[in-house]
């Protein structure tokens, strides 16, 4: 089958915060157009789109979050820069010399020089070039006066960082895979999806870099029997890492998740992914995670519990512009995802 690569460069270049995914969304919407799905938006701003699947058939709930983690503009200062508040986890470590989108409420979005507010090298003390900077240290210089930067610029404006998609073959890179990686595999699989033997409830959620908030809401709603999380895990394969904390390795497969800091996957789906995985031929690698979590934290967790399992793809750089995934998983993950669908048991409660 052939994949729609280009889909994913326009998903991980569309900009969209906690909070501001619209964008991303209408893109979703419109890919999802002329597929036999019931589509709609909640009040927290997930798209939600089902199936009519088989009567009496299992829901099972798909969650991937639109959400990129970025900025808001927090503070103008009578010089014209931008002090900025994160949403969502950075590295400050990564955030020097970077260029990033300021998307004011008038005109096309503003590019703007994000720097932390420091000397540079040729006038700091050895004790400042020593100093990583937090997060709060950092501005952005528009280039213009203050006067025009205060009348195009509000607190509450989005920032995101700027970088452009790039395919390199057997990878893909650029910012934002975490997670529209995840947003593309649900819709490439949705597309491909034929007789599936349960009800299918794709989520497309909002908020999860700050808190799982649109999983939470939606599958409390939804109702599911089963939860599938989609996102992206670590692949600590590069230098400077013992081996035994990658996590998980680019190119092995599709990650099936055993466990992070905000659930513990029901054991009875691990065995059942890892059992349709060996059936059908396709990668994977079991992921146990120690920090960090998933929709699939907030789905496990709704009205009386839901039996929920995460399928990661393992991302190289996670929280960089810079992030990279192998067709490879992602790939993989389409398969292994369309086979639980299509199983007529796997989505079944062995009886305890």
């Amino acid at each position: 089958m052939a994949y729609d690569y280009a889909l994913l460069k326009e998903l991980s270049e569309t900009p969209g915060i906690p909070g501001r995914e619209e964008l991303v969304r209408e893109r979703v919407r419109s890919e999802l157009e002329g597929l036999n799905l019931e589509i709609r938006v909640d009040a927290m701003g997930n798209l939600i789109a089902e199936t009519p699947g088989p009567e009496g058939a299992p829901k099972v709930m798909i969650a991937a979050h639109m959400d990129e983690i970025g900025f808001v503009v927090r503070h103008v200062d009578d010089k014209g820069f931008l002090r900025l508040q994160n949403l969502g986890g950075f590295d400050a470590r990564n955030l020097f010399a970077r260029q990033v989108l300021v998307h004011a409420r008038h005109g096309a979005p503003r590019i703007g020089i994000l720097n932390p507010a420091t000397k540079p090298v040729h006038i700091a003390s050895e004790e400042e070039k020593r100093k990583i900077p937090q997060v709060s240290d950092f501005a952005v210089d528009l280039g213009l006066d203050a006067e025009t930067v205060k009348r195009e610029v509000r607190v509450g404006d989005m920032v995101t960082l700027l970088q452009p998609f790039q395919d390199l073959g057997e990878v893909v890179t650029g910012k934002a895979m975490d997670n529209r990686v995840s947003v593309w595999i649900l819709l490439e699989t949705l597309k491909g999806l034929e007789n599936p033997a349960v009800r299918v409830q794709a989520v497309f959620s909002v908020q999860e870099e700050v808190g799982l908030r649109g999983a939470v809401t939606s599958a409390y709603g939804l109702a599911p029997d089963v939860g599938i999380g989609l996102d992206t895990t670590l692949a600590v394969d590069t230098p400077g890492t013992p081996e035994h904390e990658a996590v998980t390795r680019l190119g092995d497969g599709v990650g099936i998740k055993v466990s992070d800091s905000s659930m513990v996957s029901h054991g009875w789906l691990v065995d059942r992914m890892a059992d349709l995985a060996e059936k059908h031929g396709v990668a994977h690698q079991f992921e146990v995670l120690p920090r960090g979590g998933t929709d699939g934290g907030a789905m496990q967790r709704s009205r009386d519990g839901v039996a929920t399992v995460t399928l990661s793809t393992p991302t190289r750089y996670i929280h960089t512009v810079t992030e990279m995934v192998a067709k490879r998983d992602a790939e993989a993950t389409i398969a292994l995802l369309t086979a639980f669908l299509q199983d007529g048991t796997a989505a079944v409660a062995p009886s305890m």
